[in-house]
């Protein structure tokens, strides 16, 4: 697919939610998913399986940065298969991020920048 067409296609990820957010969404999008998806996905599922393959390498570094990212991914499968699909990457990111520094609302914190960029470039002209 060529990057002109690929630009075209974000849109799609763009619903009516982040197109035309009311305060209540915005108060869940920049604070309330944020705290209870890390909590449940890093603080939580992580962490569990950081604590049952604590062996240093890649393998069990991979098991705990990608299965909750992919856990990540399926609480947003509400939003459809492409949303779902689109924040496997920074899933990915915020599993490294709590891999380093082991605190969840540092991963909070970024997740709710991560939102914050949706609502901006959603909500945007550009589209």
């Amino acid at each position: 697919m060529p990057a002109e067409a690929a630009l075209f296609a974000l849109p799609a990820l763009c619903g009516p939610r982040l197109l035309h957010p009311d305060p209540a969404t915005m108060l869940r999008l920049l604070l309330l998913a944020p705290l209870l998806e890390e909590w449940i996905v890093r603080a939580g599922l992580q962490e569990w399986l950081m604590r049952r393959h604590p062996g240093r390498g890649v393998a069990p570094a991979a098991l705990a940065v990608l299965a909750p990212a992919a856990g990540f991914s399926l609480l947003h499968i509400a939003a459809g298969w492409s949303a779902a699909a689109a924040v496997f990457a920074p899933g990915v990111a915020l599993g490294l991020v709590y891999l380093r520094w082991r605190d969840w609302r540092l991963c909070a914190a970024a997740h709710a920048l991560f939102n914050g960029c949706a609502l901006a470039f959603c909500g945007s002209n550009f589209l």
